[in-house]
Formats: structure tokens, C-alpha cells, sequence
């Protein structure tokens, strides 16, 4: 049976004219896998689901890791959904009690894929248009001090090739700024040494050059050293990848965040805190001395620059604690003096 229904066009169109990453695109499959469920009546739910009764059976969604209904019926459903469809849906997410963010996250797959049907003239008009996202609460990133940051970079033992790789990956991650899926991408010809700079290759496909710091580039070329000797008795080792992992395989993003686990534990740190903290340390650390925002966006990788923006509330913050820490406000709790209550005009 053709599999090619309405959702893999969409996610072909994401992967190949947006350049979304694989995972993104799975992201949106799944939300989609799970709106056509809600509306063949499985209650939208994100458990794996089959349509009964349907002589063309069913597949698996480009990938994703759910199973649909047949292509006629999943094409028929979501071509005909109209405003009060979805915002059944969303009541029904609500009922479940996902959070805003994840239904925000939702109607922006919605929007997107409704947008993408009407300029492939496969529905009239975006039924998700006069839908309002739902107010999200403002959560502030979270940082690392820069005690915390050094402690942290101190960790990995550098006596041995594995622990020169983590301490070289974690210099790289502060020191740039970078996403780790855009770290786990860098070859060896990304690093130029002589220019203190990385090529990184971000999301869609775009590329950026990031100033890295004279630490990490040590780092890195410890890590090199160990590297190199190693992969002269193992002929499996990848020599274009940068950061591989023992079994000289370009190392996954998973793998980052698992040894990221083990080196805030054995510093004491908060081990809920992830490799993306980094990035939001370097972003604030960027702006308490001193940079400005339009740089710091582009050092980022950030398209817009209302994203790096809420990185000022965390200097403002750290401004005004210092502020309080340097004027003490012992004389605030005396009885103001009385007004003379009679009219000034």
C-alpha cells in the first residue's frame, strides 16, 4: 500500500525545502499522527494506535514510531477539519492536563502544516488562523555561576583519551555557546586553530563562524593527541568526525548529556541541570561583561533577536541583587512621616 499521505508530504517538505532536522520532523509527525487519531475519534492519544476495521491496515508515519489510519482516511480527516475541530482538540488536551507550553507547541505544528496545505491549494483556507496560542508563563533559563562553570570544566580527568574528549567537549559548550546537536556535528576541519573560530552548521542548514576560546582549542588538541594515537590501532575511527565515542563513531547527543550526568555529580552540582545550561551561562556570562545583545544573538545562531532577549532579564536580576546586596535597606521599615492631608490647590 502507498504510504504517502498529507503528513509525509509535509515532513518531506519540513526535511528538504526547510531543512529541519530528522528529529524535528519526527516531532511534527507525531503531533500531526496525533490530531488525525483525535479526529477518526481515538481521543488523541500519544499511546500507538491502529484503526480497526480497515481493509488497507495501517503504517508507520515516516519514521515516527506511531501507527495511523490508512492513507484515504488520514487525508480525508485532516483535509476536512475546520476551526471547531481543533479547538475540540485543544480542550481535549486540556482535559489531560498537557502543559500550555506543550499545546502551544501543538497549535504552532497545526499552523504550520495547515499553512503548508493552503499554499499547496489542498484546503481553502488555515482553520487554526483565528485561534489565539495560548499564553505561556515566562520562565527565566537557567545559568550557571561562574564558580559553578569552572568546577564543572575541571572535572574530567585529562590523564586519559575519554576524559580528554569530555573536558575538551565541555570547553567547546561554554566557550562558543553552541547547541550540543551542533557540537556532535563538528569534523576536524571545522576547528580552525590559527583563527580561534569553529564552522558550525546550525538549524536549517545555516552556518555561522563562533570565536572559540584559547582553553578550549587546548583542549581540543590534548584530546586530539590521545585521539589520533588511538585511532592508529583501530581502524574503525571516523578521522573526519571531531568528538567520537569509543568506538570511533561520531558521538550522539544522548551520549553528551549521560557524561554531562556523571561530571555534575562528581562536582556537586544540580545534576538536573543540562548541556543547554551551557549555552544559556555562556549567553549571560556574554552579557554581564559587557556584550551586546545584536552579538550575542549572532554568536547564538539566534533568527530573531526577541529570543536572545530574555537573556537581559537575567542581567537585570543579577544587577538589582547586586544593587540590594551593595545598599542594604535597613532604614525602610520606619513609619513614614505624616502629610499634611489639607488640598495644595
Amino acid at each position: 500500500m502507498e504510504s504517502n499521505t498529507i503528513i509525509q508530504d509535509f515532513l518531506n517538505y519540513l526535511k528538504y525545502e526547510k531543512h529541519f532536522s530528522e528529529h524535528t520532523a519526527k516531532c511534527y509527525g507525531a503531533d500531526l499522527t496525533q490530531f488525525s487519531d483525535y479526529l477518526a475519534g481515538n481521543n488523541g492519544t500519544d499511546n500507538t494506535t491502529q484503526s480497526q476495521g480497515n481493509s488497507d491496515g495501517a503504517y508507520n508515519q515516516g519514521g515516527v514510531g506511531v501507527v495511523v489510519q490508512a492513507k484515504s482516511q488520514v487525508d480525508t480527516l485532516l483535509t476536512g477539519a475546520d476551526v471547531n475541530s481543533v479547538r475540540a482538540y485543544l480542550a481535549k488536551l486540556n482535559e489531560k492536563q498537557y502543559s500550555k507550553s506543550t499545546i502551544a507547541r501543538k497549535l504552532a505544528t497545526l499552523r504550520s502544516f495547515y499553512k503548508f496545505m493552503v499554499k499547496r491549494n489542498m484546503v481553502g483556507s488555515n482553520p487554526v488562523t483565528a485561534i489565539r496560542t495560548p499564553k505561556q508563563e515566562k520562565k527565566l533559563p537557567r545559568f550557571l555561576e561562574y564558580e559553578e562553570v569552572k568546577r564543572l570544566l575541571e572535572t574530567p580527568p585529562t590523564n586519559n583519551w575519554l576524559g580528554a574528549r569530555d573536558r575538551a567537549i565541555l570547553e567547546v559548550l561554554y566557550s562558543t555557546g553552541i547547541r550540543v546537536s551542533e557540537l556532535v556535528s563538528l569534523n576536524m576541519d571545522d576547528i580552525d586553530f590559527l583563527g580561534e573560530v569553529i564552522h558550525v552548521r546550525g538549524k536549517g542548514k545555516k552556518e555561522r563562524i563562533a570565536p572559540v576560546s584559547s582553553s578550549a582549542l587546548q583542549a581540543i588538541q590534548r584530546y586530539m593527541e590521545y585521539k589520533n594515537k588511538r585511532a592508529q590501532n583501530n581502524p574503525n575511527f571516523d578521522p573526519k568526525v571531531l568528538f567520537v565515542n569509543k568506538h570511533g563513531k561520531r558521538l550522539s547527543t544522548r551520549s553528551v548529556r549521560r557524561k554531562m550526568d556523571k561530571y555534575l555529580r562528581m562536582a556537586g552540582l544540580d545534576p538536573s541541570i543540562s548541556p543547554h545550561t551551557l549555552r544559556h551561562s555562556f549567553a549571560t556570562h556574554m552579557l554581564n561583561n559587557g556584550a551586546d545583545l545584536r552579538s550575542v544573538q549572532e554568536l547564538l545562531g539566534h533568527q530573531s533577536l526577541s529570543t536572545t532577549q530574555v537573556y537581559t532579564h537575567l542581567t537585570t536580576n543579577r544587577l538589582k541583587e547586586q544593587y540590594d546586596n551593595a545598599h542594604p535597606r535597613e532604614g525602610f521599615n520606619e513609619q513614614p512621616q505624616q502629610q499634611d492631608e489639607s488640598p495644595t490647590w
